[in-house]
Order: structure tokens, then sequence, then C-alpha cells
């Protein structure tokens, strides 16, 4: 008996360990998914004076992409934005998350800007209020404004091709 209780704790463990192994650590579930997007009202990054808010874009379907220029990851995935903004007609909204907007500009007009608007989100806040942690991260927001989807890490080729353009084409009707 002395052994029997160390020994099943152990099993235990050895046991969520194994399960823990098998998931995929990009499908991470958001509490957000199915809940409305957090407000913000942000400046643009190629327009300063000029704002856009989560209010502005109210019975639409869109895509938020979190990025920020001195993201490695980022760089990796933008062609596979870039590729989304040519073949679906939804808007792409940038987050230049924590970065300095002369950097993000740099940034943008040396890989091309997929974005309909790319907004600065200098402090992270509104990267907070959306549960990012890391970039880079995609949203994808319904008419009815609530997130239908994120993906965490870059979107590949593959995540456009089997999560991310069926779910916009069946999202927008």
């Amino acid at each position: 008996m002395r052994f029997a209780i160390p020994l099943g704790i152990f099993v235990l463990m050895v046991g969520l360990l194994g399960y823990g192994l098998t998931l995929d650590p990009k499908k991470v579930p958001s509490p957000l998914i199915g809940k409305p997007a957090p407000a913000f009202s942000l400046a643009k990054l190629h327009q300063p004076d000029s704002q856009l808010s989560r209010d502005d874009l109210l019975g639409q379907v869109w895509v938020l992409n979190v990025w920020a220029s001195w993201c490695v990851s980022c760089r990796a995935e933008h062609e596979v934005i870039t590729r989304l903004s040519k073949e679906s007609p939804v808007k792409i909204i940038g987050l230049d998350y924590k970065d300095e907007p002369d950097d993000g500009r740099r940034w943008l007009n040396q890989f091309g800007n997929p974005y309909s608007a790319s907004l600065i989100d200098l402090d992270g806040r509104v990267g907070i209020d959306w549960g990012v942690y890391g970039v880079p991260e995609t949203f994808i927001i319904g008419k009815d404004g609530l997130i239908k989807y994120k993906h965490i890490g870059p979107v590949t080729h593959e995540a456009l091709d089997t999560d991310v353009i069926p779910m916009l084409k069946e999202l927008r009707g």
C-alpha cells in the first residue's frame, strides 16, 4: 500500500502527459470564440489622423491579422496573408502590435501591404483585449460582430485552404 499511492500518481501523470502530447498547440481553444469582438478605435498606420473602430466593420465579415515588423514568423506568414487578400473579397485589417509606426510602415513598404487598413497598437492594449499572447495571430469575425475563428501562429497555405477560406465563404453566404 505504501507504494500504491505514489505509483498511482505517477501513472496518472504519465497518462496526462501522453494526452497533452497529442494536442495541437495551434488549436488552443479561445474563450473569445462566439463572443463579440472587443471594441477598439485606433489610428491607421498610413493615415494617423484617421481612425478605424470595430463598429465601422459591423455587418461585414472581416479578418484581423495581428503582426509586427520585429516578428520573424510574421515575415513567413506575409506571403499567405497577401494571397488571402488577393483571393478573398473580405477586408483584412492588420493590427501592428507593440511596434513603432515608422518600422511598421517601412516593413509594409518593403514586403507589400495586403491590408485594407493596418492599425497602430503601440502599447498592446487592444491586442490584450483580443487575447493575443504572441504574434502572429489571426481572427475571423462574422457579420454579427462575433469572433468565429482564431489561428495562433503563422497561417500556412494549408490552414488557409482547409480552415480560413472555407470559413470565410460560409460566413459570407
